[in-house]
């Protein structure tokens, strides 16, 4: 198991190391290509649309062995990179969004195949902790990646980080063909009916995973709301440079990771619920403390979101993996991906129009939303949780 565990974490910095550096090098490709700002933003969205075809991709992870399918979409997608090579002027611009689009589009199902390959390769009790391990391993790859994918595109342009993010895909390939699946998932799935009705029926019919995924749902959209807010505060309230949001940003990152490695310890005892409840809590204080008019406050406001955000996110995917049926993992994996991070669309442009009303109101309209749907989960759930959670673990 810890062999597995290992893999799965390598897994996730390999390919949080690819996408992170691509990500970043794709958007500055097309500037400097375009000398258009909103073309180079169109990018990022070619990469987030596709997670609002979930519920359909997910099915796809249900119907034909799943070691196979995230395999080769791991191939497919580093074939597609190498595409990038033909890009020479702006006439070839398209091809980066196509790329993109594919990179969106492997990510909902890698993303959901690796869920729903987890309980194939670990033990219940070593669910919460390896998903924290990923999501610290992820994390950290968000800090470092992108200093090094802009440094060789500043270097030697664009194909080097083409090939050196098409690298990435076909390792993570390999340890995908030596992972060790002692209770391999059905290859079909049950008689519960097909399409997108079914993820969405498995996932919020039953409480256990309905409430984590609301939770992360409603933090993850809180996080893009902010944004703008953020920016404004450092820049016009605190005015300080611009360059203080990369210290924030890494702020973040480090609760981020530090908050990964040990919430897996916390979901063995509490449960996903509970989890979710104080992470949602944590990054509704995050949002508070990022109102005071001093900056170590603000500094300190990214570190405790960091924390909580992740928590979040491991204790609906925690959720979803130890109680969907096993024939159904893929598409409410999928479903849940999309339900959690599908408010993005929305959230961001309003986000982006509520700043006109000042800094803090998104801000504190944040923190009055998290804190609403924390208390809002019946302590009876939260224990409820617990109790499950303590016999897993016994």
């Amino acid at each position: 198991m810890r062999r597995n565990a290992g893999l799965f974490v390598g897994i996730s910095l390999l390919s949080g190391f690819g996408s992170s550096a691509m990500s970043l090098v794709a958007g500055v490709w097309i500037l400097d290509l375009t000398g258009s700002t909103s073309l180079a933003a169109l990018a990022g969205l070619c990469v987030y649309a596709p997670v609002l075809a979930g519920p359909w991709l997910g099915g796809l992870l249900d119907r034909v062995p799943r070691r196979p399918l995230v395999i080769a979409v791991n191939l497919l997608l580093a074939a597609a990179l190498l595409a990038l090579l033909t890009v020479r002027g702006p006439d070839q611009t398209w091809l980066i969004f196509a790329v993109s689009c594919a990179y969106g589009i492997s990510y909902v199902l890698i993303d959901a195949g690796e869920t729903a390959l987890l309980p194939s390769a670990l033990s219940p009790t070593e669910l919460g902790g390896v998903n924290g391990w990923r999501s610290s391993a992820q994390e950290g790859m968000k800090l470092v990646a992108p200093l090094v994918g802009a440094g060789l595109y500043a270097w030697r342009g664009g194909h080097a980080v083409v090939v050196l993010s098409a690298v990435m895909p076909v390792l993570v390939a390999l340890l995908y063909a030596v992972l060790r699946l002692r209770r391999t998932p059905p290859d079909r799935p049950a008689r519960h009916g097909g399409g997108p009705r079914t993820g969405l029926v498995a996932l919020f019919g039953e409480r256990a995973t309905r409430l984590p995924v609301v939770l992360a749902a409603v933090s993850i959209a809180m996080s893009g709301f902010t944004t703008a807010a953020v920016y404004a505060m450092v820049v016009t309230e605190l005015r300080l440079p611009s360059t203080f949001l990369g210290v924030l940003a890494s702020a973040q990152g480090a609760g981020s990771i530090v908050g990964g490695l040990f919430v897996g310890r916390i979901i063995s005892r509490l449960g996903p619920v509970a989890v979710g409840v104080a992470g949602t809590a944590l990054f509704a204080v995050g949002c508070l403390a990022r109102c005071l008019p001093w900056w170590p406050a603000t500094l300190a406001g990214a570190a405790v979101a960091g924390v909580g955000l992740p928590w979040t996110l491991v204790a609906a995917v925690t959720a979803v993996q130890t109680h969907t049926p096993p024939a159904l993992l893929g598409r409410v994996s999928a479903t849940a991906n999309t339900a959690m991070f599908g408010p993005l669309v929305a959230a961001i442009p309003l986000g982006s129009a509520a700043v006109h009303l000042g800094a803090r109101p998104p801000l504190v309209a944040a923190t009055v939303i998290c804190l609403t749907a924390a208390t809002a989960t019946k302590p009876a759930s939260v224990l409820r949780d617990r109790r499950s959670a303590s016999l897993d673990t016994v």
